[in-house]
């Protein structure tokens, strides 16, 4: 393309082969002197600013100077042959030639050129960096600011930004008013204001001197400077966009430094032109560059007064300026860029009578003097049909007529046009005609110029093609970069491939994947998603084998040898290469069809009237049906012979697809590439700026697999970005695809007829400088295909539209609803498809917002009927809306009871696309306003909105996709993204109340000691929520935190208050339950006051006599054998004094009170009959011999009577809910503190027997035998009389006189010994103190172990780090691993045990596994109080010393310090027995050091793992993390009986369950056999079969409306889905015959597995855990 002029400065001939023309980097010093030049050219502009006299603009700096200075090597002329495409630098050398070719004695001051070029392209403010298509395909401030008036430095940029909205006045951009005086107004008198009016008038000012002055900006340098700045592909697109504005395009191109002259074919590429023969009635559509047409030339001689190129513009649209010329807005003589350009421009007839030619003209105009620009000129010449020149008066010896008496003798015509004469038109000889121009009407000039020019055509038999203009010599080719050529070779390369090939049979060829086998799978695959008949699970089986068939036919077909070169060509070129390799082979692809293509097209339009006429006619029913599908046949054709480069990206979608589905397996299809880096290459050419075809238009598909594979690469390369989804949904050919493009300047295909099949996707950058403005990165626009397309034929049509639009609408954060004319017909049905669309994403709780553009309306200035068009339209959708709400079955009146729309800002109305009629027709500026304003109003909107990250888009288009498979889409859809996002809030939530869970433990076991060490004897609720204050308050800003700040706020606002009641609620029971354990703590303390009064006196006693005994005998100097003999003598006694009044607890018998209270309920000799036969219980999975069935009156029935399944089931869990209460309330009973009560079981046989009784039937009549109730309270009283009783021994050894006594001896010897051998009474004491501490503080460290443990589980054990769904799923594993049956039939029927004990079993071997933190977390806890009561001791020591209290009030401040931290009782201490103590420093010292043995001998006794016991815990780390997990809910799914995995008891909303199970696996039969079910509830909901509710066993009731079948189904939310689930599939065949013989039924008849269950293994079935939890 056009060589940038900045090449002029960094070109380097030694180094072609490294450089690419268009995208070359500039070496660190290059770019170190280019920003030298560029500083010091803006410093010396503004150093000659300002003022009020005129100033000497600053010179520009010689760049090739510079370079020359930075140890560039000077290009020499011999350099120019190297590269054509580099443009030689100017140096002093070239005064042999002027620019264009010019003549030493012609050319201009060629410093003043370099000068003036120099300030141009500083004044528009181009760097060395060249413009990609890239920079122009995001959102930027120019592009949103784009009707304002801009500064010089900005007029490129928005140009461009205007040409690519097809706004042809971009030639006419307003610009700044400069801030500073220019010295216009000069004085021409004396300086008062009289004077003379012939003076003031005519009087001329002095000349200024041309240095000072600036003129403004030439639009034509503008344009140019765009194009010689822009890459190749920028190039091509701005011309191409020039084109479609009815703009002349530039043909020759001089360079503005040498004589070069380029030819930029590579920009006419793209362009396609269309026209119609009016004789012939023909109508054409070519590439431009192959377009074969008479050629116009037209040239000028010397300087004259009259506009060539206004002369042309009239030949070719009066109302439109083609050629810029000297009388356009904004023309000045300072144009630098023009002189000796050659535009092009055609002339496109419309087949009308009123058309000027009769075919396709191409008009050629040469800018400047053509005796300067010779090469032009003799090219023009040459290529010409008609030559046609303008001409002053010249003399014979102008060296001017030397070359007009050349054309003049040229063999073609030649028209003269003569400034200075005043004749008509004349025929001077054959084709030579001569036309005045002076002092002549120009239209009359102008007819006359149009009809010698069609009576010069008549006679042509030559024809001008621009590709034939690479012969000519003297010109540069753009497309001769090397770059160009490799992707022009490759393209070449592969299309050779499809020489000789049936274009109707290429697709089926070489693009074997994505034909019939992908339209097949596709339609198994919406079979699959709607089954039939009456087992679901074997005709899903079916089709998924059919549809793995499929797959394997596509790897069987292979890659063609065309995909293996087109993907290979992919994966190693560069990316320029890659660029213009698909450029290059997308226009190769279209040559190779178009022809036939076009066609087939008239075929089907003139088939297409047929039948719309046939409709219009009666009793022609017959005919219209053949001609149907005739029409039918032709659109199967068209969609054969369409071959583009979607379809290849399609193709490769399929191979990756069909690769995927069996990863078995080799990843590699015999080529250079692996199939896994297949949607990497597609994401590249997404972020590359091309489109990504996001559902396949012809078999109406999306390639999920695929689309989301290349999403997820996309994410790689990008990140998880946030995006803004914009999307457009309306009637075919519409001009949505045009609306996009001239948006965001994107490239949807936008030709008539058949235009965008599907739905594409592509992205739009938010540049840095608006990152903040927007709280999303990226612009995501999805271009769609046209509802009511006109091939899609029959019913079909209104069901493919409403997916389409549910899809299109569901996807994006807003959707444009585009409304073509204002015919009423078509806005209803595109209507109500619209509204129904949106009250589907109103009933799944989606939220996107519409605008309606309304386009092609005609006097939209009209203030009064726009209101009346709004009003209108107001109606209609509300209208529909109550159409659509009776068809969605919903409550909605009007279109805003749907979604939020206000009908004065959210509807614009559009004008015409085109100013006037086509071919001719340019685009209306109205209309590229209107798009302005649409955009404006889209990113304001935008602006407010979060958009959403590419993971959440990608689960997006799954969720719809799925959801629209199924045919009720509002029951199907699975928003993923609500459940990720709510699955996030579980988690957090879980955090939060663990963080008050542990908070209350922590208080409760501060506050149990308190109560115990008598320092407490009431709490109240308000000291406990003070204590809790800090983190409730903690938790309640982590909970705002979280709902204001989290990206996700929308969606969780839904939430909000619901956690906000719960943790409230959470907050509230806690304390309630904290206060009741509390206060049971003080009524037990209280209520053994007595005994421990009797302990302390007795204990008190025991010390005073070991203490006198020790001084008696203290003189005697006894070793320790005698001590002990003589202590043991008078143990007896003492003990026998101290007890004798006081009775021992009494031994219980619990089996004989069980025996005496059932006796009294039930019949004596029933319990003693069934106490050998009640064990069974708990166990048994039959209970039919426990029920009599109720016989209806009159019938009698000879069938042995047996308990339905759902009636075992029922008796199940009456069985199991009596077990857990019974549980519950023997964990209620403080027996260990208390002892035990014969009433505790006389309370538990009661609940039993109201528990039984209470029992209701499902269906089935029947009741219970006395022997259940029997039974089942033996079995209950077993239970707890077991644990009562090991309870009470504790109790016992706690309180029992004569135990507690004894357990005291070595204390007391102690002290007796300690006296005895001399000790003083502070030794004695201190030991002691220390020895009676050793079980406190043991227990304590449990108690706070125990917490501490649990917290540190919650984040080392994976099972505990997340959710209760978390948990499940190392359940499920853990099971799948250990493939015990009876394991997975616990976890089946009672869960809620499962869990339990699951997390008891991780808790056990966390603590007991090697190496295991909880020693070590134990001894830091003895290491901890062991300095609690250093502490303690020193500041009882210091307090007593320095207040002289005595060895009582230390023990009371001892005692105080460690009130919180461990239980210590110092009360028979206390009194005279410590009065002798003085030393307290003594004491202290005692205390520390003979505190050491007793931690270091807890510590001696905890040196495995196994050393720890579970039984000291005060509540165990397993009992709490059960309490953490298991507060949730537990309801179970009335099919399968899998349990609800939401965390919170009470939660919002429905009971969900990640995937359900088998339902014959809970023992479910197909009615009136033996035969166990297949089904599974997500895929039996897609169906249209029936069931009978457990509640109601007459009643059939559709799967698809079981919400109806009573208040246990309605509140589940089953969504289909017709996924694998290889878990359940593994389990039901790897323990068939478990499940045959549990269950007494068969996997047999309707029950049979299918076989490809029994493909799944083990390890597939652990992957899918992941997968679906």
């Amino acid at each position: 393309m056009l060589r940038s002029v900045w090449n002029f400065f960094t070109s380097d001939p030694n180094h072609e082969d490294r450089r690419e023309t268009h995208a070359r980097e500039l070496e660190p010093q290059e770019k170190k002197s280019i920003d030298a030049i560029q500083e010091k050219t803006v410093t010396e502009s503004k150093a000659s600013g300002p003022s009020h006299h005129p100033t000497k603009v600053a010179q520009p700096v010689n760049v090739a100077e510079v370079f020359s200075k930075a140890n560039i090597k000077k290009q020499t002329r011999e350099s120019l042959g190297g590269n054509n495409n580099q443009l030689r630098p100017y140096d002093k050398e070239d005064n042999k030639c002027g620019v264009g070719g010019q003549k030493p004695e012609q050319s201009k001051d060629k410093d003043k050129i370099k000068q003036q070029l120099k300030q141009l392209f500083r004044r528009l403010n181009l760097s060395p960096v060249q413009l990609k298509p890239q920079d122009f395909l995001q959102v930027t401030s120019t592009s949103m600011q784009r009707n304002e008036p801009c500064e010089e430095e900005n007029l490129v940029h928005t140009f461009i930004q205007s040409l690519l909205m097809m706004d042809y006045r971009a030639r006419y951009l307003p610009l700044k008013e400069r801030k500073h005086k220019v010295n216009t107004q000069r004085k021409t008198g004396s300086g008062t204001e009289e004077g003379d009016a012939f003076e003031n008038i005519f009087r001329r000012s002095a000349p200024v001197e041309e240095v000072n002055k600036q003129h403004s900006l030439h639009p034509m340098d503008i344009q140019m400077a765009a194009l010689l700045h822009s890459d190749p592909f920028l190039c091509q697109l701005m011309v191409t966009k020039l084109s479609q504005c009815q703009y002349a395009l530039p043909l020759l191109v001089p360079s503005p430094f040498n004589q070069k002259i380029e030819f930029p074919l590579w920009t006419f590429r793209q362009i396609r032109k269309s026209w119609k023969l009016y004789e012939k009635n023909i109508s054409r559509n070519q590439g431009i560059h192959e377009a074969e047409t008479p050629m116009v030339a037209f040239f000028r001689f010397s300087a004259n007064a009259t506009s060539k190129s206004q002369i042309i513009n009239t030949l070719i649209n009066e109302r439109h300026e083609t050629f810029f010329h000297r009388h356009c807005r904004g023309s000045s003589k300072s144009c630098v860029l023009m002189d000796g350009v050659v535009e092009i421009a055609w002339y496109c007839p419309s087949g009308e009578k009123t058309d000027k030619f009769t075919d396709c003209i191409a008009f050629c105009n040469l800018h400047g003097d053509a005796q300067s620009n010779e090469t032009q000129l003799k090219i023009l010449s040459e290529e010409s049909s008609i030559n046609v020149v303008l001409l002053p008066d010249l003399d014979k010896s102008d060296r001017s007529m030397t070359i007009v008496e050349q054309l003049y003798n040229n063999p073609q015509p030649l028209i003269c046009l003569l400034t200075e004469d005043e004749c008509a038109i004349t025929e001077m000889r054959k084709d030579k005609y001569k036309i005045g121009l002076k002092d002549r009407n120009k239209s009359d000039v102008s007819e006359e110029l149009k009809s010698t020019i069609n009576k010069c055509l008549s006679k042509i038999t030559s024809h001008f093609k621009l590709s034939d203009m690479v012969k000519h010599s003297g010109i540069k080719i753009d497309e001769t970069e090397r770059c160009c050529k490799k992707g022009h070779e490759m393209a070449k390369q592969i299309t050779a491939l499809l020489e000789n090939s049936e274009l109707s049979q290429i697709k089926e060829t070489f693009l074997p994947c994505q034909g019939k086998l992908w339209h097949e799978w596709c339609l198994k695959n919406k079979e699959l998603h709607r089954p039939q008949g009456n087992n679901i699970e074997m005709h899903s089986s079916q089709k998924q084998m059919e549809m793995c068939k499929i797959r394997e036919k596509q790897r069987e077909r292979g890659l063609s040898t065309f995909m293996k070169l087109f993907i290979e060509m992919l994966d190693t070129a560069n990316a320029n290469e890659k660029m213009y390799f698909l450029k290059w082979l997308g226009f190769f692809l279209d040559e190779y069809s178009l022809e036939d293509l076009a066609a087939l097209h008239l075929k089907y339009d003139n088939k297409w009237s047929k039948v719309l006429q046939l409709k219009k006619k009666h009793g022609k029913s017959e005919q219209l049906k053949v001609e149907q599908t005739q029409l039918e046949e032709m659109s199967e054709e068209i969609n054969a012979a369409t071959f583009g480069l979607e379809h290849l990206l399609r193709e490769i979608g399929q191979i990756y697809e069909s690769h995927e589905s069996d990863k078995r397996i080799r990843e590699t299809t015999g080529c250079q590439f692996k199939v896994s880096s297949l949607p990497r290459l597609a994401a590249e050419l997404m972020v590359s700026g091309y489109p990504m075809e996001l559902m396949d238009g012809d078999a109406a598909h999306v390639p999920l697999i695929w689309v989301k594979a290349v999403l997820d690469e996309l994410i790689k390369i990008l990140g998880d970005k946030r995006v803004f989804v914009l999307s457009v949904l309306g009637i075919q050919s519409t001009g949505k695809s045009t609306l996009l493009n001239a948006m965001f300047g994107l490239q949807f295909a936008v030709s008539a007829g058949r235009c965008t099949r599907g739905a594409f996707m592509q992205l739009v950058k938010v540049s840095e400088e608006l990152k903040n403005h927007f709280k999303f990165q990226y612009l995501l626009i999805v271009d769609t295909e046209g509802l009511r397309a006109l091939e899609l034929a029959g019913r079909s049509t209104r069901h493919h539209d409403n997916e389409m639009a549910t899809f299109v609408v569901g996807l994006g954060n807003m959707t444009l609803i585009n409304i073509f004319g204002e015919n009423p017909a078509e806005m209803q049905d595109i209507l109500q498809i619209v509204v129904q669309a949106f009250l589907r994403m109103k009933k799944v709780r989606l939220n996107p917002s519409c605008m309606f553009v309304h386009q092609n309306v005609g006097d939209i200035a009209a203030g009064e009927k726009n209101m009346v068009g709004k009003r209108r339209l107001q109606e209609k959708l509300d209208e529909m809306t109550q159409l659509a709400a009776k068809e969605e079955v919903c409550d909605a009146e009007c279109f805003s009871d749907v979604i939020r729309f206000d009908i004065k800002t959210d509807v614009r109305y559009f004008s015409q696309l085109w100013e006037g009629s086509p071919p001719m027709a340019p685009p209306n500026p109205r209309y590229s306003e209107n798009v302005q304003e649409l955009k404006d109003a889209i990113l304001s909107h935008a602006s407010k909105c979060t958009g959403v990250t590419l993971t959440q888009f990608r689960d997006r288009v799954g969720d719809l996709w799925n959801a629209l498979l199924n045919e009720n889409f509002v029951f199907s859809f699975k928003n993923t993204l609500e459940i990720v996002v709510y699955r996030k809030l579980e988690e957090e939530y879980v955090k939060w109340t663990w963080s008050l869970r542990s908070s209350m433990l922590e208080i409760e076991d501060k506050l149990h000691n308190r109560i115990n060490n008598r320092q407490l004897h009431k709490v109240e609720s308000r000291d406990l929520e003070q204590e809790m204050a800090k983190v409730n308050e903690e938790v309640k800003e982590s909970m705002k935190v979280y709902f204001e700040e989290h990206k996700e706020k929308e969606i969780l606002i839904q939430w909000r208050m619901k956690f906000q009641e719960k943790i409230e609620h959470l907050h509230g029971d806690l304390v309630r339950d904290a206060k009741r354990k509390l206060d049971n703590i003080s009524h037990q303390r209280e209520a053994l006051s007595k005994l421990d009064g009797q302990k302390t006196l007795h204990e008190r006693k025991l010390l005073y006599k070991s203490k006198e005994l020790g001084f008696s005998l203290k003189q005697k100097h006894l070793d320790e054998n005698e001590m002990k003999t003589e202590f043991d003598k008078v143990w007896v006694k003492w003990v026998s004094e101290l007890a004798g009044d006081i009775r021992p607890l009494e031994e219980v018998n619990i089996v004989n009170d069980i025996f005496a209270i059932l006796g009294e309920i039930h019949e004596v000799a029933l319990v003693q009959e069934r106490l050998s036969k009640f064990e069974s219980i708990n166990q048994m999975t039959d209970f039919t011999i426990y029920v009599n069935p109720i016989k209806k009156f009159g019938i009698h029935s000879t069938k042995q009577f047996v308990l339905p399944p759902e009636e075992q089931e029922s008796v199940k869990n009456l069985v199991q809910s009596i077990v857990r209460g019974t549980e519950n309330q023997v964990k209620s009973k403080s027996v260990a503190k208390m002892g035990y009560n014969k009433s505790y079981i006389q309370e538990i046989a009661q609940f039993v027997k109201t528990n039984v009784g209470k029992h209701k039937c499902l269906h089935t009549q029947y009741e219970f035998k006395k022997e259940f109730t029997v039974d089942l309270t033996l079995s209950m009283c077993k239970l707890a009389g077991e644990r009562f009783a090991h309870f009470h021994q504790l109790f016992r050894e706690a309180n029992d006189p004569l135990i507690y006594l004894e357990k005291k001896k070595p204390e007391y010897f102690s002290v007796f010994q300690g006296f005895c051998t001399g000790a003083t009474s502070a030794a004695v004491f201190g030991a002691l103190i220390c020895s009676e501490l050793k079980e406190p503080i043991l227990q304590s460290v449990y108690n706070k172990t125990a917490k501490d443990l649990a917290g540190e589980m919650r984040t080392n054990i994976p099972a505990f780090t997340g959710n209760r769904s978390n948990l499940e799923k190392h359940i499920l594993k853990k099971l799948a691993e250990e493939e015990d049956f009876d394991n997975f039939m616990e976890y089946i029927l009672y869960p809620r045990d499962h869990f339990e004990e699951f997390i008891k079993t991780e808790v056990q071997a966390y603590i007991t596994r090697p190496n295991s933190s909880a020693l070590a977390m134990i001894k830091v806890n003895i290491r901890h109080k062991e300095n609690c009561i250093i502490i303690a001791a020193e500041k009882a020591t210091a307090e007593v010393l320095s207040n002289r209290w005595d060895a009582n009030m230390w023990l009371d401040i001892f005692s105080c310090c460690l009130k919180d931290e461990l239980e210590y009782n110092k009360e028979h201490l206390t009194g005279n027995c410590c009065q002798d103590i003085t030393d307290f420093d003594l004491l202290k010292e005692i205390v520390k050091k003979e505190l050491r043995p007793v931690t270091e001998e807890l510590n001696k006794g905890l040196t495995n793992p196994s050393d720890i016991k579970m039984t000291m815990f005060r509540k165990p780390p397993d009992e709490i993390l059960i309490e953490h997990f298991c507060q949730c809910c537990w309801v179970i799914c009335p099919f399968c009986n899998v349990v609800c995995v939401n965390t919170m008891e009470d939660h919002p909303g429905d009971h969900i369950a990640p995937f359900h199970r088998n339902c014959g696996m809970n023992g479910m039969i197909y009615r009136g056999t033996n035969n166990l079910s297949l089904s599974f509830c997500t895929s039996a909901v897609a169906s249209d079969r029936s069931f009978y509710p457990s509640c109601n066993p007459d009643k059939r009731v559709r799967w698809k409306e079981y919400r109806t079948a009573g208040p246990k189904y309605s509140r589940w939310c089953i969504t289909p889905d017709l996924s694998e689930l290889p878990y359940w599939k593994w389990f039901v065949c790897q323990f068939q015959d478990d499940l045959e013989s549990y269950h007494s039924r068969t996997f047999k008849g309707s029950g049979t597995i299918p076989n490809n269950w029994r493909y799944f293994t083990k390890e597939d079935a652990l992957e899918s855990l992941n997968k679906y939890i």
